[in-house]
């Protein structure tokens, strides 16, 4: 049963969130929180698998609520709700730590499928968030001898796997680009994240990039 922890100011928003979750047979809501300072301590209490964050809120916002909670549970999950798919707030929270973002007008069943994903450890990202994120985050030119490090810290077929996913692709798309099953994939993608003391797959794209291992100099 995947725990989950609801974060959003606005009632209705926040209810209906509730209520979708509640009736997904394999997910329960362990808690609901309508402001940051409430979001952590309802963390601190039921420690939730993944928690569904608002951003945008008063006092403190979702992006500080995510920083604390995750510095004290590093293994809970975090989604970020928005408004907007390109919004400033949303890649904020992804440096802070949530492992995708997730439009608040999704349909009940895209919502369950998000909590499922990150719950698993993946990411919910689209290409083009991918890219901006990284415009974003990182400088423009990598530094070579720091590509050479990662490369040799990684196989040359985890090397390959981490371009694939730093492109946006699902395991099932990288399964088919290099002929391996989805679940081989996912053991690659797994050992990365181990090797590299990675949360998921966001610190691993960021990491590629970071590294030179994609991008202008990839």
């Amino acid at each position: 049963m995947i725990r989950v922890l609801v974060v959003d100011d606005q009632d209705l928003v926040r209810a209906g969130a509730v209520a979708s979750v509640g009736a997904q047979p394999d997910m329960e809501v362990v808690g609901e929180a309508a402001t940051g300072v409430e979001a952590v301590h309802e963390a601190l209490l039921h420690v939730p698998d993944v928690v569904l964050m608002d951003i945008r809120m008063p006092q403190v916002d979702g992006i500080d609520a995510t920083r604390q909670i995750l510095g004290r549970h590093p293994g809970t999950r975090v989604l970020a709700l928005t408004t907007f798919d390109i919004d400033e707030y949303v890649f904020a929270a992804l440096r802070a730590g949530a492992s995708g973002f997730l439009l608040k007008d999704s349909s009940v069943d895209e919502l369950a499928a998000a909590i499922r994903v990150v719950h698993r450890g993946d990411s919910v990202l689209s290409p083009s968030t991918t890219s901006r994120l990284v415009e974003l985050m990182l400088p423009a030119v990598p530094d070579p001898g720091r590509r050479a490090a990662a490369e040799a810290a990684l196989t040359d077929r985890e090397v390959q796997i981490v371009r694939l996913v730093a492109q946006g692709l699902s395991n099932a798309e990288i399964g088919g680009e290099v002929f391996l099953a989805e679940a081989t994939v996912k053991t690659h993608v797994g050992r990365v994240l181990t090797k590299l003391g990675l949360r998921d797959r966001v610190q691993v794209v960021i990491w590629a990039y970071q590294n030179g291992l994609v991008g202008t100099a990839g």
